[in-house]
């Protein structure tokens, strides 16, 4: 279907190489009917006002995917946004409206509770270890609270950063929420929100040692093979949710927002 007519949905990010979602989502297009193709964009840090100046100058451009490290910066250049957006201040998705600003949403937190609950995880009621509080990673806090969980820890190595996601989710944790160590005894849902795992040589999100059958294990890192950590997590018998079945549940979600302009 690519010709003059075709609608584009760029995926911004730095790295660029290891990203499904143009393969996938063009696919996705196709599927529906509509003529739109989402290519792969290389853009560095400094350079994302540059970008998004171009793109919404750029008729034929309706959406954006926004991938690391934009997700926080690029919610500034969205004039309306959902709940969640407001919320944790980022976005992972972007679609022009008729005035020709921009809505965002964030769908990566519903995708990874998704792609858990699908693989077999029982969220409602859980007990969860969540380590890292980035932009990926506050969605998922978020997603983990709206379906139910009893108890949420949250892990990263900068403290200050949870402490932030505390509080930006207080009202909906009603207590639940808390600051804690990478240490998923006790746990139900133990969930990996780090870059941990893009480098063949980065240490575990948590001890190996310390998993056990009992747990569900889940993931972000897509697109480079069985994690170390995932590896480790089946070795002890956990049930376990990857990075490229968050892709795949997101894919529909993307879909119905970019479509539904």
């Amino acid at each position: 279907m690519l010709n003059g007519e075709t609608r584009l949905f760029p995926i911004i990010g730095d790295p660029i190489k290891f990203v499904q979602s143009p393969r996938t989502l063009t696919r996705g297009f196709e599927s529906r009917g509509h003529n739109g193709l989402c290519p792969p964009m290389q853009v560095p840090q400094g350079d994302l006002d540059a970008v998004m100046r171009g793109l919404t100058s750029t008729a034929n451009v309706d959406g954006i995917l926004v991938t690391m490290p934009h997700k926080s910066a690029a919610s500034a250049y969205c004039t309306t946004r959902s709940e969640t957006t407001r919320m944790l201040g980022g976005v992972s998705v972007m679609r022009r409206n008729a005035d020709n600003t921009w809505h965002g949403e964030m769908l990566d937190g519903l995708a990874f509770v998704k792609a858990q609950s699908d693989a077999g995880a029982q969220v409602e009621g859980a007990r969860a270890l969540l380590v890292g509080a980035g932009a990926a990673g506050s969605a998922i806090a978020v997603a983990l609270l709206q379906s139910g969980v009893r108890e949420l820890v949250i892990h990263d190595s900068d403290e200050a950063r949870v402490a932030r996601l505390i509080e930006s989710v207080a009202h909906l944790a009603k207590g639940r929420a808390s600051a804690g160590p990478a240490d998923p005894t006790g746990c139900n849902i133990v969930s990996n929100a780090t870059p941990m795992g893009m480098a063949k040589d980065d240490p575990l999100p948590v001890p190996a040692d310390l998993l056990d059958s009992s747990m569900f294990v889940g993931d972000v890192i897509a697109g480079h093979g069985e994690t170390l950590f995932l590896r480790a997590a089946r070795s002890a018998g956990c049930k376990t949710a990857d990075g490229v079945q968050m892709v795949d549940a997101v894919q529909e979600m993307m879909l119905d927002f970019f479509l539904a302009a």
